[in-house]
């Protein structure tokens, strides 16, 4: 296979990843996101700052960067390859393009060119890219998620309980599909240090729950 297929698979994806709509969406009613709250550009920063339906939209954005870039992934896998819908590698080639599509996308949120290369912490993007992916070790992660955070009213607790429990479902499910493994193993690792400065509040007691309208530096 061509490397330059992936190289384009890559490319694409991190640049559909790295588009900011937390900060875009903050900026078009005239505030740097940047600079308030947390001062992340994520769906949770962009709730407590903007309210409620624009932290959802930021939400539901950012998770669809993952997901279309999955798809488009998918896409260049089969333009890529001489391979038909019934041959026994064309399954293995899709998913292995798909993968390499999420695994940037989630750079791309996480470290965005436009923006200095900071980003947000990654979680809905990966969302969006396991709903493409796996979406049964999806739906085990978020449970976890919910679950913590009814407990904790921590969104950053719930965050790294799924980004822990994610990577555990993968291994458990699809255990020979060591890439899909390695890779979701890698994400979770991320995630759990893009929330550092989340830990070290959570440490300390300054961390806000869940419907506090400001967050503590």
């Amino acid at each position: 296979m061509p490397i330059l297929s992936y190289i384009l698979t890559a490319l694409g994806a991190y640049l559909l990843g790295s588009i900011p709509f937390g900060f875009l969406m903050a900026k078009a009613k005239g505030i740097d996101i940047r600079s308030v709250g947390s001062g992340n550009i994520g769906a949770t920063n962009a709730m407590r700052v903007l309210g409620k339906p624009a932290g959802i939209a930021v939400l539901l954005l950012d998770a669809a960067k993952g997901f279309v870039a999955c798809v488009l992934g998918g896409f260049i896998s089969h333009w890529a390859s001489d391979l038909d819908y019934f041959d026994d590698g064309f399954y293995v080639l899709l998913k292995r393009f798909m993968l390499v599509a999420g695994i940037f996308a989630v750079l791309g949120h996480n470290y965005t060119c436009w923006l200095k290369f900071k980003g947000g912490k990654g979680i809905a993007t990966t969302a969006g890219v396991y709903l493409a992916l796996a979406p049964w070790a999806l739906l085990v992660g978020v449970v976890v998620f919910i679950l913590a955070l009814l407990l904790t009213r921590y969104v950053s607790v719930g965050s790294i309980a799924a980004a822990v429990a994610l990577p555990i479902t993968v291994w458990v499910m699809t255990p020979n599909n060591y890439f899909l493994c390695i890779v979701t193993t890698a994400l979770g690792v991320l995630a759990i240090y893009k929330h550092k400065s989340n830990l070290q509040r959570l440490m300390a007691g300054t961390e806000n729950r869940l419907g506090q309208k400001k967050e503590s530096k």
